[in-house]
C-alpha cells in the first residue's frame, strides 16, 4: 500500500472510531505511520483529506452499487446505497465536510465544485440502475441519499435503517417511473 492509501485508510480508521474531529495532522500522520510532512504534502488541509476520504469512500460505494446491477435482483440499488449509507465513517465524514464550510465561508465555492462532482457519481449510480435522470432528478436523489444517511446515522438503529432502505427505494422508483 502506498503512502496516500495509508493515509486515506488511517484517517477512514479515525472517522470510524470517533469522527471528523479526530482528523487533525498529528493523529493521521501517527496513525498512518508517517510524518507529518508526508501527510500535507498529500494533503495540504483537512478539508483536502475529507475530500480525498469522501471519494475513496465514493468509489468503495460505486463498487458496491456495480455489483449489485450484476446481480439483477429487484431493489439490489436501493440496497446497496442503504447499505452504503449506513457507513457511519461516510456520514461523519459528510458531516464533517459540511462543518469546516460553515467555519470557513472560504471553502465553499470547493464544496460546490466537490457537490457537483459527487452529482456526477450518483448519476453514475443512477445509470447503472437503469435510470436516467436529469440534473434536478440527479440533486433529488443526492439530497434523498444525504439525509437518509444522516436520519439514519443520528437514531442508529433497525427502524432507522429499514426507512432508510424504503426511502431509498421509494425514490428510486419515482425516478424509474419518469425514465
Amino acid at each position: 500500500m502506498d503512502v496516500r492509501d495509508r493515509i486515506l485508510e488511517a484517517a477512514l480508521g479515525l472517522l470510524a472510531e470517533s469522527g471528523a474531529h479526530e482528523l487533525t495532522q498529528p493523529k493521521v500522520s501517527r496513525a498512518a505511520g508517517v510524518r507529518q510532512s508526508h501527510l500535507t504534502y498529500y494533503f495540504p488541509t483537512v478539508t483536502d483529506l475529507l475530500q480525498a476520504v469522501a471519494l475513496r469512500s465514493l468509489d468503495t460505494l460505486a463498487k458496491e452499487v456495480y455489483e449489485a446491477r450484476d446481480r439483477k435482483r429487484p431493489g439490489s440499488l436501493a440496497d446497496a446505497l442503504a447499505h452504503g449509507s449506513a457507513d457511519k465513517r461516510r456520514v461523519r465524514m459528510m458531516l464533517g465536510l459540511a462543518n469546516a464550510a460553515d467555519r470557513d465561508p472560504a471553502l465553499k465555492p470547493r464544496m460546490r465544485a466537490f457537490v457537483k462532482q459527487l452529482r456526477g457519481r450518483v448519476a453514475g449510480f443512477l445509470e447503472t440502475g437503469g435510470v436516467q435522470a436529469n440534473e434536478d432528478e440527479i440533486a433529488f436523489m443526492h439530497t434523498v441519499i444525504v439525509g437518509a444517511a444522516v436520519l439514519q446515522f443520528a437514531r442508529d438503529n433497525a427502524e432507522a435503517r429499514k426507512e432508510a432502505r424504503q426511502v431509498l427505494k421509494k425514490a428510486l422508483q419515482c425516478l424509474a417511473r419518469r425514465s
